[in-house]
């Protein structure tokens, strides 16, 4: 039905004209969508590479506070526990 009104509307020796420069643009079409797909591709691969980096510098920094913590916790035990013994040897004498 469409090559028909196509056939109509154009006559046959225009519709191979037609065709080919169809062709022609979704030659054009595709081209230019895979060129915006690998522009796309390079640009996110160096996002991803910085996103990464700033991840293990996060984990690291974050590992290192951990242990800060849990430096100072003990020291803060040890000194608990040493008042608490020296409260308790005051009491006995």
């Amino acid at each position: 039905m469409i090559m028909l009104v196509a056939l109509l509307f154009f006559g046959s020796k225009a519709i191979p004209d037609i065709a080919k420069t169809l062709g022609k643009g979704m030659r054009e079409f595709r081209k230019a969508a895979n060129e915006i797909k690998r522009e796309l591709e390079e640009n996110t691969s160096e996002i991803k590479k910085d996103i990464r980096e700033l991840k293990e510098n996060v984990e690291e920094e974050t590992k290192k506070i951990g242990q800060d913590i849990e430096a100072v916790s003990q020291e803060v035990k040890e000194k608990t526990t040493s008042l608490t013994n020296d409260i308790d040897q005051e009491l006995k004498d």
